[in-house]
């Protein structure tokens, strides 16, 4: 090689592979941490190991699902705030598996950066282990890849991957549901990790003042009830599923309630939602009211205020309610299921909104 010629290396093009490696060995414990049966908690080879029959099951179906943040992590970055949108990672995935009466039993995360800063990305896979905790899920491995122009100075995006599993036989499929089940919501714990959007560009507009104290809530910083983190509702669900309580469940993510409930219903089912039968939360009622927001727009953007929506035969109803609030979760009447076309209908006193054939949301007057 000619003196002449300068010696390239990899880190001179903005990769640090002794950076990812003591990334690595700092997270270590985390994922250890998330250790349950079937997996050892190890990280650092080229894929990670589960053992379903360790973990208990005989006959299992794997179900898989992936997801992201979105642009919360935009939020969360420019306010230097990197704690819990690992929690929101996990809880977009896990939710879904446990609507298909599934257990979460491991998962993989995916941080990808520009130029990786040790400090960030610790926090962000701190949270992604409380969440795989909070779900009783192992964290078995993931890939942190660093990419410069690729992402600005400061920038990141994540992905999450889960696979859960549950006997033959005993998945929730929609094939359960008929007219005459009552529906019982969960509440969400704020706009979870849909809609952010919309809510960054009503700051923007608005001017809000992030780091003061919320109209809605004096307790906490405006920044705080945005960034609070997904409701992950593995655990008080999990039970209440295998003692075949529960007919069907609805994750409330993008497309709100309007979009969501159809996606477990069979032909000739119409979820009928009561909006006035739950007390809006203050914040919902504030991004509406800052936006001017039309009712359907509400109710196909955000969750109003309902996490999880859940299929119960009416005779099991206080039953499914009473154990879910003894688990503490605040349980909430939102409607029925009748004859009709596949679809949902969202009323209240603010109007009458629906979602038919494709889910098209239409004024009903």
């Amino acid at each position: 090689m000619s003196s002449d010629t300068p010696s390239y290396t990899y880190e001179q093009a903005g990769v640090s592979i002794d950076a990812g490696n003591a990334l690595v060995k700092a997270i270590g414990p985390l994922v250890k941490a998330t250790m349950r049966p079937g997996a050892d908690g190890e990280i650092g080879g080229f894929g990670g190991f589960f053992d379903p029959r360790a973990a208990g099951y005989k006959d299992p179906l794997l179900v898989a699902g992936n997801d992201g943040v979105g642009t919360k992590l935009k939020l969360a970055i420019d306010t230097d705030r990197h704690d819990t949108v690992g929690i929101d990672l996990v809880a977009m995935c896990v939710n879904d598996l446990i609507v298909q009466g599934a257990e979460p039993l491991f998962f993989l995360d995916y941080f990808a950066t520009g130029k990786l800063e040790n400090g960030v990305a610790e926090r962000v896979i701190a949270g992604i282990a409380e969440g795989c905790k909070q779900a009783g899920c192992a964290l078995i491995g993931g890939e942190t890849a660093e990419m410069p122009g690729m992402y600005a100075s400061g920038d990141y995006d994540l992905a999450g991957f889960c696979v859960g599993a549950v006997e033959r036989g005993e998945q929730l499929t929609g094939e359960r549901v008929a007219p005459g089940l009552v529906l019982l919501g969960l509440a969400s714990s704020g706009v979870h990790s849909n809609g952010f959007s919309l809510v960054r560009r009503l700051a923007a507009d608005k001017g809000w003042k992030l780091d003061r104290p919320a109209l809605f809530d004096q307790d906490r910083l405006l920044v705080e009830t945005l960034l609070e983190p997904t409701r992950i509702y593995v655990k008080t669900l999990l039970p209440l599923v295998r003692d075949g309580l529960i007919d069907a469940m609805a994750h409330i993510t993008g497309g709100g309630l309007l979009e969501n409930i159809p996606r477990v219903l069979p032909t000739g089912a119409h979820a009928e939602v009561e909006a006035d039968g739950w007390e809006q939360p203050g914040l919902m009622a504030f991004l509406q009211a800052q936006g001017n927001i039309e009712p359907a727009e509400m109710a196909r953007t955000f969750n109003c205020g309902v996490g999880m929506v859940l299929a119960v035969d009416p005779s099991k109803a206080e039953l499914v309610r009473s154990r879910l609030e003894d688990a503490g979760e605040q349980v909430l009447a939102v409607g029925r299921i009748v004859e009709g076309e596949k679809g949902c209908t969202v009323r209240g006193s603010q109007g009458t909104w629906s979602s038919k054939s494709g889910w098209e949301a239409v004024h009903l007057g």
